[in-house]
């Protein structure tokens, strides 16, 4: 499945730091990985696009790694009704592939 996370950040200091660990993968349950990071040009909101099996697991886990420096809304993806393509200029995941 896929699930949104829209994080309102609290603390860009604390959170993009913390948030590299989501990045890279740390601590993510098996078949739970970000495949986009879209933080605003202020830095004051992010939007993620995760694959997983349980919206519980992305919570809990966007919860733990960025604690009080963000508030996270996470939500799964009507896969039905959802598109997407691969905007042009925007770099490859750096999260590794976790199946």
């Amino acid at each position: 499945m896929y699930v949104v996370v829209q994080h309102r950040i609290l603390n860009p200091e604390t959170a993009f730091p913390r948030g590299q660990a989501l990045m890279d993968g740390t601590g993510a349950p098996d078949g739970t990985r970000v495949l986009q990071f879209y933080p605003h040009v202020d830095g004051s909101v992010v939007t993620c696009l995760w694959e997983t099996n349980s919206v519980g697991d992305v919570q809990r886990l966007v919860d733990s790694a960025l604690g009080d420096s963000s508030v996270n809304v996470c939500y799964e993806v009507d896969s039905e009704n959802a598109f997407a393509d691969r905007p042009l200029g925007l770099k490859q995941s750096p999260a590794p592939a976790t199946y």
